[in-house]
């Protein structure tokens, strides 16, 4: 199969890669980073996520963001919804696309969530069912795809098999998530090719993290496939606090160059992002942990 000509980019940075910032970071500054992103031309935007403040301190104020956030009629703004309390709060606040989070991992998902797989499908079914009925569109993750902190190899087979009921269930799309950035392109070539034995590869996106600095080539891998949705984050924000030493997601300063470098139409403007990726990270302390950006940036020092 040939590389696809469009890919649409998720922009996860507002959401999963803040989710783990030990600084309180205000609305105000979610809700510009939303705005700024958006505006760089990125479709989608995760803008948050109702759970537990208890749990995640930094999705506090989703409501509030969602609410905030001066919306673009042609980009969506997803959060993240674990059960109908989160979905109705979701709702209260505006949101017109959700996201449920699974995982391929028994070990993991006891972790995460606190119930096995089979128990953690049986309480989206609801929260998905509820959504549609509202017009809301349901999108599915799956994480721990290519490994696992304290399972190690995860079998294709369990990633599809999750995949499969999410989608059942009537998730539009699903995330197939290297958590921990373990994967290899062989390896996350077999596992996409696994599942799409039972679901078309035009319904599967890839998210991948790049602890050991794989992400890029585990996307250009599974690219080949046909698959055609890419989840980043700016500035490679991002971790899992469930999994030591498992870095950021993808950076999209650095999956942006490297579609463009295809010939893949993204709509999306590098410059824009790049100067968004710096703006959010001064404002986290750090320099952005993309490629790309500090190479421009230094481009631009000399």
């Amino acid at each position: 199969m040939s590389l696809p000509k469009q890919v649409k980019i998720v922009e996860v940075g507002p959401r999963d890669g803040l989710q783990n910032e030990s600084r309180t970071i205000p609305a105000t500054v979610k809700i510009e980073l939303v705005e700024r992103l958006a505006d760089a031309g990125l479709p989608v935007v995760e803008a948050g996520a109702f759970v537990s403040p208890k749990w995640v301190p930094q999705m506090a104020a989703s409501a509030e963001v969602l609410a905030g956030v001066r919306r673009r009629a042609d980009v969506s703004y997803p959060v993240l919804v674990p059960n109908l309390k989160g979905l109705e709060a979701a709702l209260a606040a505006g949101a017109e696309e959700i996201a449920v989070f699974g995982a391929a991992s028994e070990s993991f998902s006891q972790r995460n969530i606190n119930c096995s797989i089979a128990e953690s499908l049986e309480r989206f079914a609801p929260v998905i069912e509820a959504a549609r009925a509202q017009g809301v569109r349901v999108r599915g993750y799956v994480s721990c795809v290519l490994g696992c902190p304290y399972e190690g190899d995860i079998a294709p087979a369990a990633v599809a098999r999750v995949a499969d009921e999410l989608a059942t269930m009537g998730c539009y799309e699903i995330s197939l998530g290297d958590t921990i950035g373990v994967g290899t392109p062989l390896k996350a070539q077999r596992m996409v090719e696994t599942v799409a034995d039972r679901l078309p590869v035009e319904r599967l996106a890839a998210h991948f993290h790049d602890t050991y600095g794989q992400a890029l080539a585990n996307l250009f891998a599974v690219l080949n496939l046909g698959v055609a949705s890419v989840d980043s984050a700016v500035a490679g924000l991002g971790g899992c606090p469930y999994a030591k030493g498992a870095s950021g997601n993808v950076a999209t300063e650095d999956v942006v160059y490297l579609l463009d470098g295809l010939g893949i139409d993204t709509g999306v403007d590098l410059a824009t992002v790049a100067a968004t990726g710096r703006w959010i990270s001064e404002r986290l302390g750090r320099t952005p942990a993309s490629k790309v950006a500090q190479a421009l940036a230094a481009k631009a020092e000399d």
